[in-house]
């Protein structure tokens, strides 16, 4: 905290009118130093009003910048000033009441109207400019939620709340970035984590600034908060959290959440705020299909190439081996791509199949050392409530066929066994056998709903 201001300080001697610092310059020397965010946004708010042989009074215009700036910018500050006065050992501040209205606006200023609240209430601006609508891919599986996302850019109040959940690494955090740097455009939006949410209402207990906290977060046009789940058995936050929704709902702001579950499979949460949740439009971003994979990793590829200036090769059988293989997020896709763009740079070559199982040996095969085609032949006939007899038997009605393919396929795509080796292990079949049933399920994917899911529940109950 300050020292005594100098008025309390009798014993100092104060510089005569010859105001030996020049105070432009050392604002001049502030914005250098700090960046142009945080001088717009805090420096510039304070004034010199007394200069003495040994310390200076600088003004602040609330009590919350003071404190802010004493905490954070305070060392710095004096620092800064010294080479101009070497004489100077401290610095104290005083409180000059001026116009709030003109302070919160400088909050907003120079067109950068999106806060994203990280390690302070002065860290603005921090959408991620690469999360846009334009580069969202979209498909089958994430159609909905982003046509929902772009409703309410043009519509505000549309659909409030928009709840969107899924797993990890689906995309739901790029959506709310595009929605936040879409509206932003127009309107005063904020961004923040539940995490950070809580972060900052215990720093505001803490410092006794509640009302504050309150009114910096109800006074936004579009309020965005991801991975809700945070939240998850903190009753205080919840009730702080119930009460901003409510007041931005009432006043016609816009409201988007996301989480991984829906409002009603959300543990340990208020049941009035799931009801909030899933009053206005609840979304869920299921995983890509074989061809929506295929489609961000290529968009993904040409990207990389373009930012980094660099010359990979691939070609299109190792986009497909990367979206057969990596189904379980959008993220793990991505990380899987990188490691084989890393691999075709040294390279200066394509990989073949085998090269890309060897690159991604330990990100892709972590489980397959307990996963054989007899393993697989199992889950597969309890999957369908089939005898495993029934199955590897040479009747070829569809209620048998399929699931045999399925099994084949996943042998293929699992194990490390020749395609000779495991038609043997289907009851001695011919290993052109397998590679129609590979080709067979290949298709049965990108066309067939059911089968495609029924590949995926397999797959994970296998891994």
């Amino acid at each position: 905290m300050p020292k005594n201001l100098p008025e309390q300080n009798p014993g100092a001697t104060l510089i005569k009118e010859e105001n030996i610092l020049n105070w432009n310059e050392v604002l001049e020397k502030f914005r250098k130093n700090f960046g142009t965010d945080i001088y717009e946004s805090w420096i510039k708010n304070i004034n010199l009003k007394k200069e003495f042989n040994d310390y200076v009074v600088l003004s602040a215009p609330t009590r919350f910048v003071r404190d802010w700036i004493v905490s954070r910018y305070a060392d710095k500050i004096l620092d800064i000033i010294k080479p101009f006065k070497k004489s100077i050992e401290r610095i104290e501040f005083l409180i000059e009441e001026t116009d709030t209205k003109s302070i919160k606006k400088s909050f907003f200023s120079n067109n950068q109207q999106v806060t994203l609240i990280e390690n302070s209430i002065s860290n603005y601006n921090r959408f991620n400019s690469n999360n846009r609508f334009d580069n969202f891919i979209v498909g089958e599986s994430n159609e909905l939620a982003y046509t929902a996302a772009r409703k309410i850019c043009i519509q505000s109040s549309h659909y409030n709340p928009l709840f969107i959940y899924s797993d990890v690494g689906m995309g739901k955090t790029h959506l709310l970035n595009a929605i936040g740097l879409e509206v932003a455009q127009t309107k005063k939006a904020m961004f923040i984590s539940a995490e950070r949410f809580m972060y900052h209402f215990i720093r505001s207990i803490k410092s006794n600034e509640m009302v504050k906290f309150k009114d910096f977060f109800r006074t936004t046009n579009v309020f965005i908060i991801d991975d809700i789940q945070f939240a998850s058995g903190k009753e205080a936050m919840q009730e702080e959290f119930f009460h901003t929704f409510d007041s931005l709902i009432e006043k016609g702001s816009q409201v988007v959440i996301s989480a991984n579950k829906p409002p009603s499979g959300l543990e340990r949460i208020q049941d009035r705020i799931k009801s909030r949740m899933s009053g206005g439009l609840v979304i869920d971003i299921q995983p890509p299909d074989f061809s929506l994979r295929v489609k961000i990793l290529k968009q993904k590829y040409e990207e990389i190439k373009i930012r980094f200036k660099e010359n990979y090769y691939l070609n299109d059988d190792v986009f497909d081996f990367l979206a057969q293989e990596v189904t379980s997020s959008v993220r793990e896709l991505v990380g899987a791509l990188n490691r084989i763009l890393a691999f075709s740079k040294i390279k200066t070559k394509s990989p073949n199949i085998y090269e890309c199982k060897k690159i991604l040996k330990d990100f892709i095969n972590s489980n397959e050392k307990s996963i054989n085609v007899e393993s697989i032949q199992n889950l597969v006939a309890s999957y369908f409530n089939l005898n495993i007899q029934e199955m590897l038997s040479a009747r070829r009605s569809r209620s048998l066929a399929r699931p045999r393919q399925i099994a084949m396929y996943l042998a293929k795509q699992h194990t490390t066994n020749s395609l000779p080796d495991i038609g043997r292990k289907f009851s001695g079949r011919d290993h052109t056998t397998v590679i129609h049933a590979v080709k067979k399920i290949n298709e049965l994917i990108e066309k067939d709903s059911e089968i495609r899911q029924n590949v995926m529940e397999i797959r994970k109950k296998l891994l």
